[in-house]
């Protein structure tokens, strides 16, 4: 299988702590989803969210720094035993945190949805409750 990545670079409003609690912690997580997460936020650890539509395990934790995950997404044409790699770096700057997001490893033919999707689902969204 053809593979490719997706790197985007968000600016959010908030601090790197912030950035990082609202990605691992599973309320702050479904407040800004809008979706239940089950979020074990320890390395190894699982989550799941989205009604089982994205799974995996966490690879790399560096508290309010750097999250590297594994993630599976139940969509047509992904490989069941295929995980991709994202990688969700921050950097405080001043008032600000920068999001830099790496995701390795995607199936060719789904990386335009899913950039796509990281824009509307997750970047949008947590963008509108970091201003909470």
């Amino acid at each position: 299988m053809k593979t490719n990545h997706i790197n985007q670079t968000v600016t959010f409003l908030a601090s790197a702590q912030e950035v990082y609690e609202a990605l691992l912690d599973e309320k702050k997580h479904a407040a800004f989803t809008g979706a239940e997460a089950n979020i074990d936020r320890s390395e190894n650890g699982n989550f799941d969210m989205y009604e089982g539509y994205c799974h995996g395990y966490n690879i790399e934790l560096v508290k309010n720094e750097k999250i590297v995950q594994a993630w599976h997404f139940a969509e047509e044409g992904w490989p069941d035993d295929h995980y991709s790699i994202c990688t969700f770096a921050l950097e405080q700057i001043d008032d600000k945190t920068k999001l830099t997001f790496i995701q390795t490893d995607v199936p060719e033919h789904k990386v335009t949805a899913l950039t796509s999707g990281w824009e509307e689902f997750y970047w949008k969204p947590l963008a509108i409750y970091l201003k909470h």
